[in-house]
């Protein structure tokens, strides 16, 4: 498959390239800075802007996927931000142009009304990049596009690839973090497997 990869130089679209390579797929990273990425086989890397909705639908034609794992700085967090949104809309205006439908993006678990104070006090401590993920699931669930929305924890960096997936809800005795590569490899999953089309998916180990 050719697979557009939004987010490449962070550390989950880093683990989406590096898993998806590994399975044998081509891969595009589109990113404002190309010379973070070092060039390997099947891996191909565009310079732009990720709001600029023409060089995104020019760089996607002929992907039969996009995979997004755009997210701010971790100071941008705590603080009013449309990153997300902003992203969201672009990429969807882009992939319209271009004739792609399918999508894979990474959400956050804190958008799920677990109970208990440690999801309460999340919520509420990040509460701005979560009005900002709302707008971003909003906006693309709005779509007629295949999407599949990934919601995990706390991602840390691990060398663990298995996960586990619930369609709606984080699954039943769930950690509080996951992987980087484990949300990789999930997304990657979906497409491949044609999987959990248009469903919000809360993805932990």
């Amino acid at each position: 498959m050719r697979l557009f990869v939004l987010g490449a130089t962070g550390r989950t679209g880093g683990e989406i390239v590096d898993v998806a390579l590994a399975r044998g797929h081509e891969i595009t990273a589109y990113a404002r800075s190309p010379q973070k990425l070092t060039p390997r086989e099947r891996l191909r890397v565009a310079a732009g802007e990720l709001h600029d909705v023409s060089a995104l639908a020019k760089a996607m034609r002929g992907h039969d996927a996009v995979l997004s794992a755009v997210g701010p700085p971790a100071r941008d967090a705590f603080k009013p931000c449309t990153l997300m949104t902003d992203v969201a809309a672009s990429t969807v205006a882009g992939m319209t142009t271009a004739g792609v439908s399918r999508l894979g993006i990474v959400s956050a678990a804190v958008l799920f009304q677990e109970p208990g104070i440690f999801y309460a006090f999340f919520r509420w401590f990040l509460r701005h990049h979560r009005r900002d993920l709302e707008t971003m699931e909003a906006v693309v669930t709005a779509t007629d596009l295949s999407w599949t929305i990934a919601r995990p924890p706390r991602l840390v960096q691990k060398p663990v690839e298995q996960y586990r997936a619930a369609s709606g809800s984080l699954p039943p005795n769930h950690s509080f973090s996951t992987s980087f590569r484990s949300v990789a490899a999930f997304l990657v999953d979906a497409i491949e497997g044609e999987k959990h089309v248009q469903q919000v998916v809360g993805v932990t180990q």
